[in-house]
């Protein structure tokens, strides 16, 4: 039986692409202005595909079964677009970057109030709901 429910490891996973997207997003802005840089992006799609593969352990009631196992995956990081925005052939629009970075601060700060409300509930629980 496990401690602590599956919920931790999925907000977990999240959080780590959240950190990841922040880190591409940091890197395309900081990018800005070099000559020929593609910017970058975090491919959520296939990460959550991957994940919802992994996500699943099956359990062998004969040792003739195939073993079905459960592995990390990581996200993919790909160039996001072959446009070019300014005359030095760098792809970076600040625009959207901007706007990516304000989401994802957001989606990190939603997964931390989740992440801390179960820890809240944890703590309730042992406390004995006082």
């Amino acid at each position: 039986m496990d401690l602590f429910s599956s919920t931790f490891n999925v907000l977990e996973r999240a959080l780590d692409y959240s950190a990841l997207r922040q880190k591409v997003i940091s890197e395309n802005i900081a990018n800005a202005d070099t000559p020929n840089y593609k910017a970058k992006q975090v491919n959520f799609r296939s990460f959550f595909q991957q994940e919802l593969r992994n996500a699943f352990e099956g359990r062998r009631t004969d040792p003739r079964h195939i073993p079905i196992r459960s592995s990390t995956s990581n996200p993919v990081q790909q160039t996001s677009n072959p446009f070019q925005y300014n005359h030095n052939g760098n792809s970076v629009d600040m625009d959207e970057e901007m706007s990516k970075l304000a989401e994802n601060q957001i989606y990190y700060y939603a997964l931390a109030d989740r992440l801390s409300g179960k820890f809240n509930g944890l703590e309730n629980v042992i406390k004995g709901g006082k």
